[in-house]
C-alpha cells in the first residue's frame, strides 16, 4: 500500500447507494471509516457490512461516518443494501480510481491463476482529512468492534 499513516486522504465523489453521491470532502470535520471489499453479497463482505451495520449507533456516537467501497455497480450496491438491510453507506468506485488511490487494488490469485482484485482493506481517517490508522489484508471477524474501538479512541 502506498499510503501510510499521516497521509492525506485521497479525495474521492463516487456514485452511492439508493442514488446518492458517497463524496469524502462534504464529511469534512467527521472522522472516516472507509473499508474496501472484494465483491458485494459473497460471505465474507456481507459478514463485514453486517458488522459495521450493527455497530452504526456507536460510529455515530463517536462522530464517525462508515462507508463501504467496492467496484460493483451502483445497482449491484442497492440490491445489496435491501438484501441484508445494511445501514451504512456504500461507494461504487466502479472504473477503479478509488482503490487505485488507496493502493488496495492488488494482484492476486486463487486455484494457480493471478488476478487483479481488491484487497479487503480499512482506513480511519480523521476529522482533518488525514489517514489515522490503517487495517491491511484485513480479517472479518471482530474487525468492525477494532475499528470501532479506534475511531471511539481518536
Amino acid at each position: 500500500m502506498g499510503l501510510n499513516v499521516g497521509d492525506k486522504a485521497p479525495n474521492f465523489s463516487v456514485a452511492g447507494d439508493r442514488g446518492g453521491i458517497v463524496d469524502l470532502a462534504a464529511l469534512k470535520g467527521r472522522k472516516v471509516v472507509l473499508y474496501f471489499y472484494p465483491k458485494a453479497d459473497t460471505p465474507g463482505c456481507t459478514q463485514e457490512a453486517k458488522d459495521f451495520t450493527a455497530l452504526r449507533a456507536a460510529f455515530e456516537a463517536a462522530g464517525t461516518t462508515v462507508i463501504g467501497m467496492s467496484r460493483d455497480p451502483a445497482k449491484a450496491l442497492d440490491k445489496f443494501q435491501a438484501k441484508h438491510g445494511l445501514g451504512v453507506a456504500l461507494g461504487s468506485d466502479e472504473d477503479g480510481q478509488v482503490v487505485e488511490a488507496y493502493g488496495v487494488w492488488v494482484e492476486k490469485s486463487m486455484y494457480g491463476k493471478s488476478y487483479m482484485g481488491i484487497e479487503r482493506a480499512t482506513f480511519l481517517i480523521d476529522a482533518e482529512g488525514k489517514i489515522a490508522r490503517i487495517w491491511p489484508k484485513v480479517k472479518v471477524k471482530d474487525h468492525a468492534a477494532e475499528v470501532l474501538a479506534a475511531a471511539q479512541a481518536l
